[in-house]
């Protein structure tokens, strides 16, 4: 599916912007130098936006009776409704235009999870907090792919994040066309193997639920279909449940391959469920023979090409 401008929303100071409390940033080397170069950023610092100074001085989370507070360390000058009340208008004034969101890890505001929320007395704390900003982002926009800056240095984590905003910009754009069952089949057709990749349960019971349609409810069907899709890819791709379908698509190839082509294939998958090679090893040579023996349906299969090969995300898993 041809692709437009991809919107990815960004904590500010991941974009290198002198917005923190310090007046510093924590700029994203893969977000801006390298992601940047596929995509667009709109940028927020929920802080600043609820008139927080630069410089300021530091806030966290604190527990007061049931009631949690975004404030100053000695309670004063608590942030918490209007960091809310910014996060739900971003969330459905602006949201959803963003394919993708990338979260300032730690942060009061901006984490997505794990944030550290104080007790009254300050002698103490607990890691299960949402940042306030944050959480009203994923709350109102369920399916947007969001991530923080810390787990993108895991390379595995980076490629499923990219992975997934590619794909949720190209459901955006197959939702702007009329909705039809034939394209919706058409659209799951080329993610067959992809989902497999991810989880084969899915791939079998979202097959299953277009197969079976004969309702009326269209709208109903696809947001239960993309629900199931952007769940089932959230996780990464095991070696296991790549290397099975790589043998699936080595199946295509068998009446086409010499002897000695279908062992360099059959070892190349082996190489890579051992984890001697990258998954782009057994890819390319994959690639290598769609070319040379031409497959329409396969040469649709987002598996292949999931997002531009620029960014090289398939050379560390």
């Amino acid at each position: 599916m041809q692709q437009s401008t991809i919107q990815i929303g960004i904590s500010a100071c991941l974009a290198g912007e002198k917005v923190r409390f310090d007046s510093g940033h924590k700029k994203s080397n893969f977000c801006m130098d390298e992601f940047a170069k596929h995509v667009e950023y709109k940028r927020f610092c929920p802080e600043v936006a609820v008139g927080l100074p630069i410089p300021r001085p530091t806030i966290r989370q604190v527990k007061v009776g049931t009631t949690i507070k975004v404030c100053r360390p000695d309670g004063s000058g608590d942030v918490g409704p209007q960091l809310t009340e910014y996060g739900k208008k971003v969330a459905t004034e602006q949201a959803a235009q963003l394919s993708g969101f990338v979260f300032c890890a730690k942060s009061p505001s901006c984490g997505m999870e794990r944030i550290k929320i104080y007790n009254e007395a300050g002698t103490g704390n607990t890691s299960e907090g949402v940042g306030f900003f944050a959480a009203q982002i994923m709350a109102h926009n369920p399916l947007l792919p969001c991530e923080e800056n810390g787990r993108l240095n895991d390379m595995h984590l980076r490629e499923n994040f990219v992975m997934r905003v590619f794909t949720y910009k190209n459901w955006q754009l197959l939702r702007q066309q009329p909705a039809t069952l034939h394209r919706l089949t058409q659209f799951h057709a080329q993610y067959k193997y992809l989902l497999m990749a991810h989880n084969y349960q899915a791939y079998k019971d979202l097959g299953n639920l277009l197969g079976t349609y004969v309702g009326d409810d269209f709208e109903q069907l696809a947001d239960d279909y993309i629900a199931g899709l952007m769940a089932a890819l959230k996780r990464p791709a095991s070696r296991k449940n790549n290397s099975n379908t790589l043998m699936h698509l080595q199946g295509y190839f068998k009446k086409h391959l010499s002897k000695i082509e279908k062992e360099e294939l059959r070892d190349a998958i082996d190489e890579y469920r051992s984890g001697l090679v990258p998954l782009y090893v057994p890819l390319t040579l994959l690639k290598h023979h769609l070319k040379v023996h031409p497959n329409e349906y396969l040469a649709k299969q987002v598996y292949f090409n999931p997002y531009p090969h620029e960014l090289k995300l398939r050379y560390g898993i």
